[in-house]
């Protein structure tokens, strides 16, 4: 199997999902390995480092799509790339199909083999992680008054207090954020909706407080805190949001907030997306703090924890073939999107009001022949029958 790899072309995307000691991995295994020239270079991995692991450098995007089966890279396809998708051609990366209906039509037309990466974890994303810890020194550095920010240090000073820290949500992303602001002393209330978690918490990290998540909770602290980092995936099938715009004016001026999970009309009413030069803007005095990459900041860091992450799954698809690599690994098989013109990501039909079929269906898999992953997220949609 040929496998290439992309250079990211989103504007301020550093990382790369391949290091070169995981295509040396593939090579191991009898792939040949395309790199597009400077993919590792944001990541501080040089052409040449890949050429020592057995890979071959490519001059640009469009010899990768057209000599690769496997083709890889971090973010979203661009519309530069729409053309350049052949049948069958198998593509692994964050897809956010449900949020990008340009892009699904795409996938399906073309009749390639998509994957989308950001549901193929079984024990999260080192880039949620990255994020929550980077998410939290980001709202530490714009409440400085030099950043836009009221001024307050997160740590305080003798004769002055740390900073109020409130966190939504404790998944992988908030506990990274929590860590940060722990050691950087802050004050700090953590918020879910699994009270066994947050019991958890109190005995991981002593003196923090924790609260049941929900607007009333957070409309109580609002007046008080200095930073409110945003963790929860908010379901797209919802209208509603924790952090109302209505709310800011009970904020303090010069106060950050920070939307980790990046979703637009999410949690937080008044989030946009912004890029790591231009990353804040100012709602109602509140700096908000919107970059949809936070990781890519720390590019190098989060691509070796990313890569890592995501290579058994290439090892399996280069050895088994696609099906018997989905029938293996249900995690992988939840994450397929689009089968030969056929959608496969249930999520993306709720959101689009599209059809779409099981990948154990399109697949043809036994019942009770595959492992079982649980659902990616909590919208649900009910499936067609395959027409193959």
């Amino acid at each position: 199997m040929k496998v290439g790899l992309l250079k990211d072309i989103k504007d301020g995307e550093f990382r790369t999902i391949m290091t070169p000691n995981e295509a040396a991995e593939l090579v191991s295994l009898g792939a040949e390995v395309y790199v597009e020239t400077g993919a590792g270079e944001g990541a501080s991995f040089e052409d040449a480092d890949y050429v020592k692991a057995g890979a071959k450098i490519a001059k640009d995007m469009k010899e990768i799509y057209s000599t690769c089966d496997f083709v890889t890279k971090v973010k979203e396809l661009e519309e530069c790339e729409f053309d350049l998708l052949r049948e069958g051609q198998i593509i692994f990366t964050c897809l956010h199909p449900a949020a990008s209906k340009d892009e699904v039509d795409v996938l399906l037309k073309s009749k390639v083999i998509a994957f989308t990466a950001e549901d193929t974890h079984r024990y999260g994303s080192p880039n949620c992680e990255i994020a929550g810890k980077l998410g939290l020194l980001k709202g530490a550095e714009h409440l400085l008054r030099t950043n836009g920010g009221s001024g307050q240090l997160i740590c305080g000073a003798g004769g002055a207090p740390a900073a109020n820290i409130l966190i939504i949500g404790a998944g992988l992303a908030g506990t990274g954020a929590l860590q940060l602001a722990y050691g950087l002393g802050a004050n700090i209330t953590v918020m879910d909706i699994n009270v066994k978690i947050l019991r958890d918490l109190i005995e991981r990290y002593p003196g923090i407080n924790t609260m049941i998540s929900n607007s009333a909770n957070i409309k109580a602290l609002m007046p008080n805190l200095d930073i409110i980092v945003n963790c929860v995936k908010w379901p797209k099938h919802r209208k509603d949001h924790l952090v109302t715009r209505e709310m800011l004016s009970m904020m303090k001026k010069g106060s950050v907030i920070v939307d980790v999970s990046a979703d637009v009309g999410g949690a937080i009413e008044t989030y946009h997306h912004t890029t790591h030069e231009n990353p804040t803007f100012v709602v109602d005095g509140i700096v908000h703090y919107g970059v949809d990459n936070i990781p890519g900041a720390a590019s190098k860091t989060t691509s070796i924890a990313y890569a890592a992450s995501v290579i058994e799954h290439f090892k399996s698809i280069v050895q088994n073939g696609v099906k018997e690599a989905c029938r293996l690994n249900g995690y992988l098989r939840r994450s397929m999107t689009s089968y030969m013109g056929v959608l496969t990501h249930e999520e993306t039909s709720a959101i689009q009001g599209r059809e779409w079929v099981t990948p154990e269906e399109i697949l043809g898999l036994e019942e009770g022949t595959y492992s079982i992953a649980p659902k990616a997220t909590s919208t649900s949609s009910k499936p067609t029958t395959c027409k193959k």
